[in-house]
Formats: C-alpha cells, structure tokens, sequence
C-alpha cells in the first residue's frame, strides 16, 4: 500500500541537565503572563519549582498558578485553568510534571477559547481554532505528552476518560532534563515504561503493508532500549544513562514520528481508558495487565509471523524455531519482562479490581460496535480479554 503521510513536529526540545535557565528566554518570546500548571507538589520536594519560578523571575515574568492536577486529570482542572486564563489575561500555558499535567494544559490552553464546556473538547471533538501557546517542562518518562498534540482527561461523573487533540496543543518548548526523573519511584518508573512499550505495540502490531522495514527497525531499537534500560533505573535510579535513554524514547515513541506510515486504530490504550476510568489506576500499570491478555487473544496463524518477527528482533529469539512457538515464546517473554523483572502487578485482582464492571467496559471500549485494530474486536472479544486479566 502507498499511503501517503505528513510528519511535522515542530517541538522545540532543551535536552539535559541545568537547560531550564533557557526557560525564561523562550517564554518571554510568546508573552508575560504564564499559568504555572502542576500536581501534587512533588516539583517543591525536589526543587524543580524553584528553578522554574526564578528562570521565570529573571526575565520579569507575571506567574499565576494552578497545583493539584490529578494523576489522571479531570475536566474540573481543565475547567479552573481555563477560567484563570480568561479572568487573567494568560499569554502562555506553562506545564511542570509527568504526562497528566501536560495533557491538563494542552486542554486549558484550547478551552480558554471555547464558550462552552470545556468536555466538550473531547465528547463532542471540539477544535478550537485558537490555542494559547504551552510549554512543558518533563518530570517523567511515560506518556510522551512533552512532544505531541493529544492528551487524555477523565470525567468522573460520567466515568469516562476521553482522549482528544488539535494542532495547536503542540507544545511550542519542552525541557527534558534526566536528572529530574532520578526521584520518580519505582512504581512510575516501571508503569512509565510500560506505557513506552504500549504506544511502541499499538503502532508495530498493524496489518501487513501499513508499516515499513526502516520504521519496524526503528521501534525494535526502541523497545530495546526500554527492555535494558528500565531495570537499571530501578537498581541505579541516579543512573543517567539509563534515564536519559528512557526519556528520548518516551518521546519518540509517540511522537509520530514512528506511526507515521501505520493507519491501525489503537487496541489496548482504548479498552485501558475505560478500566482506569472507573478504577483510577495508574495508566501504565493497566497497559502492563492488559497488553500481554491482548496479544494471546489475537495471536492466530495470519499473526503469529508478526509476533515471531518481533520476538526474533527484539527479545533475540532463535529465528530457526517454529514461527507459532516463537510468536508464543515472544509473549511469554513480554510478560517476563513486565511482571517479573519489573514486578508489576501481573492481574486486576491484585490491584483491587473485580468483573462487576467488565460488560460495561467492554461495551464502552467497542462504543457498542467494533473496536477497530491488527485484530477488530467486538464487546465479547472485549469481555474475553478483560476476565484473562482477573
């Protein structure tokens, strides 16, 4: 298949330690007033928030400030941001955390121009026309957020958890600074990889002809690099190296770069929305549980030469084996990887979560019809999936 593609990401990125002196430079270029958005305090702790406030201070910057944003933030965020920004006269949309928070900015900075209500946005897939411009300053290698124009929110009161995006919520800046991330826990750091490795599956697993052999390669490196890196950070989280490398790949692995030729909807990201919708679970740690369920129930005959390519490049599977029995021993790999070495939580029952909601689930995944992917699954195919995860 020829498709045709556009790859524009027009992202400036400071990388490394000590660049958040550039911070103040390259706000002043787009205004003075800057809506410093975070979480839960954790920038104070480490002292990345008094880094930020002075590069801000030094160019005579006006700093208004929005803290509390959720793990997986909700539109009531959105809607304070958006307020703060139209009452204040907001020039710039600065964002300060892991992928929540940016993804909370990317939408404050659209709906500061949208009458209505801001969840909009993502239930009815409002595009504002106008975009206040956002900066990030990256805490966390997860999501990759820092460098691409999509973000996630939840609503609470509907229990669900949207994801939208417009050109204009580009972050214009973003600071990567490695040494940031040496006091994420354990936790986030194993989750974060696991969502790496997930944007990573979504866009490799695709039907024949829509990827092609430079890009295959490309996401092979990446997922290798995460597959050796991440278990030093747990054992060294002071290890640059290791963090440095699981930083870039965050990034690049979403931001369109790697995609750009694939036109396969995505499959274990939209069935995870509706899980943490509910049960508020850490992302990644969704993506952990289910990914491996998925890939067992699409494995068949027209997809086991995909898998075995995948366990041959990546886990260096003995390309000599059966393609069937190395497709299985990619995934028994996978799940090795994710629940053993990293020590993620291999089942929903160990994080609290039960069947009571997996029809709901399931309908909501499929929107009632057919969830488009490698392999199209419809509510049962769902269903199926979600109980191999108890």
């Amino acid at each position: 298949m020829n498709e045709q593609f556009t790859y524009y990401i027009p992202t400036k990125v400071y990388f490394g330690p000590d660049q958040i002196g550039h911070l103040g430079e390259e706000l002043e270029k787009y205004g003075k007033k800057i809506l410093l958005c975070y979480g839960g305090g954790s920038i104070k702790r480490n002292g990345l928030y008094d880094k930020v406030v002075k590069s801000m201070k030094d160019k005579d910057l006006e700093i208004f400030e929005l803290s509390g944003i959720e793990p997986n933030p909700r539109i009531d965020s959105v809607r304070k941001g958006a307020e703060i920004c139209r009452k204040e006269n907001i020039d710039v949309v600065l964002a300060v955390g892991g992928g929540s928070v940016i993804d909370c900015s990317k939408f404050i900075a659209s709906a500061t121009f949208y009458d209505g209500d801001p969840w909009d946005l993502l239930s009815k897939h409002v595009v504002t026309e106008k975009c206040l411009p956002v900066f990030s300053v990256l805490t966390a290698a997860a999501t990759g957020s820092e460098m691409d124009a999509g973000g996630v929110i939840s609503n609470p009161e509907t229990q669900d958890k949207l994801g939208g995006g417009a050109p204009g919520m580009l972050p214009k800046v973003s600071f990567l600074d490695p040494t940031v991330t040496y006091t994420v826990s354990t936790k986030q750091t194993v989750c974060g990889s696991a969502d790496i490795l997930s944007h990573l599956y979504e866009i490799y697993f695709v039907p024949e002809g829509q990827s092609m052999y430079m890009l295959d390669r490309f996401m092979e490196g990446m997922m290798r690099t995460v597959i050796k890196y991440t278990p030093i950070a747990v054992k060294e989280p002071d290890n640059y190296e290791a963090r440095e490398n699981l930083m870039w790949a965050s990034s690049w692995a979403i931001n369109g770069f790697a995609g750009a030729k694939q036109q396969c909807d995505w499959t274990c990201h939209p069935i995870e929305h509706e899980v943490s919708a509910i049960y508020d679970i850490t992302h990644g740690l969704g993506l952990a549980i289910i990914t491996p369920r998925w890939m067992r129930y699409v494995l068949d005959k027209s997809t086991a030469p995909r898998f075995r390519e995948y366990g041959v490049n990546v886990f260096g599977i003995d390309p000599e084996m059966d393609t069937m029995e190395a497709a299985l021993k990619s995934i028994e790999m996978t799940e090795d990887f994710l629940f053993n070495t990293l020590g993620i939580s291999s089942t929903f029952t160990e994080i609290g979560i039960g069947d009571e909601n997996i029809p709901v689930m399931a309908e909501k995944a499929c929107k009632g019809g057919i969830l488009e992917g490698y392999k199209p699954l419809n509510k049962e195919d769902i269903e199926k999936i979600l109980r191999a995860c108890l």
